[in-house]
């Protein structure tokens, strides 16, 4: 089963809940979705350990064939 983008938001904002976070649906399909996770958390952080912060946040929703989450391209920073 799919996820929407509501719920790809919650997982993620339970572990970041002052980030600015933009989900977008990148094929119309629910199944390939763009998050963009803005958090202040992730400064002096490099990319990798930022995107496996936000990774860790799903919980396991892309683990896998099964995995609910099938596609996220994901850009992480901190804030300007």
């Amino acid at each position: 089963m799919a996820m929407d983008a509501q719920d790809i938001e919650n997982l993620i904002r339970a572990s970041f809940p002052d980030a600015k976070i933009t989900i977008t649906d990148l094929a119309g399909d629910g199944n390939h979705w763009a998050a963009e996770v803005i958090d202040e958390s992730f400064r002096g952080k490099n990319r990798v350990q930022q995107q496996r912060a936000v990774y860790a946040s799903l919980k396991g929703k892309m683990d896998g064939a099964h995995g609910e989450l099938h596609a996220l391209a994901l850009t992480t920073k901190a804030p300007d």
